[in-house]
């Protein structure tokens, strides 16, 4: 029988709820105070802990570490107020497993507990070895040695473990669905289905029967019942690419589905219960959306438990010969070629090139150019003529630019005294790559 610690100091709430859960087959304890919860964690282990933020001399928040000192594997659940909902975010940063705003249903609650329940289960040392291979195997996209590439590889497996919701940004074409499949790969749900959604792709009339489906005859159209996405996933792990773009009204709709963790079908009124990691992407910037009016807060919030902002292959230069060869490979495996390498002239253009259509863009130029080949290296008459347009101008503009960067850095030496961690500072760059451009440049300093 699971054991749930409820933390509250609003006596009466606590017992109602601890009479409801007790009906439902749990062993549950309580606590008033700060004090009382951690004598009572300390001497038993708990696979719950239900607790309220606001809680005399302290809070819910400041529990989480103590909790998972004494016992990592216990899933922690904060009650919150609507104001509250930035500090259960910053919370859930901490280990929270989830948080529930007042006033709630009992039976939402009781979902909740039963998810962190099924997400306590761990898999064997065997098992998780095995999966992070497969995961590993599938996503190098991701990878790289550059800086970016580092931190968003650490981000991805910081966050995969843990039942967080995640929203991806960055520019057009720099890998969002990819990252979101890694993160589902690393994850205790990568046995179960990865749904992709193109919230863009959906005309807002349909988006209610897209997301959670509908019985035959409930509608003009509905010929037959059909299971939506969330009861697709459920389990799973459900990727939404372009939220942004949902209508105010299937923001609330989307909202009501992950608080309560139930849906219903259009024209059904029996309640499906679903368990499902959400996982969402955008190009636009949510929070200009929400200072706006046109996304809603409460909403933003519950998608950006955990955020990651993918950089853009500019940003990643040093990896980009890597993954010129990583779509080299898969292009050859499409079209039945067998082209070894680039030329050093297509290497220059590449390095040249600016990529604003970033991987998307990489990978088509890429297969049109080994289309193209015929022999065992892509020249530069296979590469787009736009391509060279740009390495041409950047070329006649490389000396220059070099130049003034040149006299920046001697420049900022001199007026340091030749401290290079001083003349960092006032480069604004890292000490690293100042020592770098000051390799690069041969300057005798």
């Amino acid at each position: 029988m699971p054991k749930i610690l409820i933390v509250e100091d609003d006596i009466a709430f606590c017992q109602m709820l601890q009479k409801y859960l007790t009906k439902h087959d749990f062993d549950v304890f309580t606590s008033f105070t700060i004090e009382e919860a951690k004598k009572s964690f300390e001497n038993e282990i708990f696979d719950v802990i239900v607790s309220d933020v606001r809680l005399p001399k302290g809070d819910g928040v400041t529990l989480i570490s103590a909790i998972k000192e004494v016992s990592p594997s216990t899933k922690v659940i904060l009650m919150t107020g609507y104001a509250e909902v930035k500090t259960a975010v910053d919370a859930m940063k901490r280990g929270a497993f989830d948080y529930i705003a007042k006033p709630f249903t009992p039976d939402s609650i009781l979902g909740l507990i039963k998810s962190a329940l099924k997400t306590a289960k761990v898999l064997p040392p065997k098992e998780v070895s095995e999966k992070k291979g497969a995961a590993e195997s599938n996503t190098d996209i991701i990878g790289g040695h550059s800086e970016a590439s580092i931190k968003l590889q650490q981000y991805v497996k910081l966050v995969a473990p843990t039942n967080m919701s995640v929203l991806i940004t960055g520019e057009s074409g720099t890998g969002k669905e990819v990252t979101a499949k890694s993160i589902h790969k690393n994850s205790n749900r990568s046995d179960e289905r990865f749904v992709a959604v193109d919230c863009g792709a959906i005309p807002k009339e349909i988006a209610t029967s897209e997301f959670f489906g509908h019985l035959k005859g409930s509608f003009t159209g509905a010929i037959e019942d059909k299971i939506g996405h969330f009861e697709a996933a459920n389990g799973g792990t459900l990727f939404l690419d372009e939220v942004g773009n949902l209508s105010y009204e299937n923001q609330i709709q989307l909202l009501r589905a992950i608080q309560e963790r139930k849906i219903k079908r259009v024209g059904s009124t029996k309640e499906i219960n679903v368990d499902l990691r959400i996982i969402t992407a955008t190009n636009e910037d949510l929070n200009k959306a929400v200072a706006a009016g046109s996304f809603r807060e409460d909403l933003f919030h519950r998608l950006n438990e955990f955020s990651i902002e993918l950089p853009s292959l500019k940003q990643r230069e040093e990896d980009l010969m890597r993954f010129a060869h990583h779509f080299l490979n898969k292009a050859n495996n499409d079209l039945g070629k067998n082209v070894i390498d680039f030329s050093d002239e297509v290497q220059q253009l590449f390095l040249d090139y600016d990529w604003p259509g970033n991987f998307r863009e990489l990978k088509n130029t890429i297969k049109r150019a080994v289309l193209f080949t015929e022999g065992g290296q892509v020249l530069s008459s296979a590469i787009p003529n736009n391509l060279k347009e740009v390495s041409q101008e950047t070329s006649e503009n490389k000396f220059s630019r070099s130049e003034y960067e040149k006299e920046k850095i001697l420049s900022a030496l001199k007026q340091t005294n030749f401290n290079k961690s001083k003349a960092a500072k006032l480069l604004q760059i890292t000490r690293k790559t100042l020592y770098n451009k000051i390799n690069y440049y041969q300057l005798e300093v």
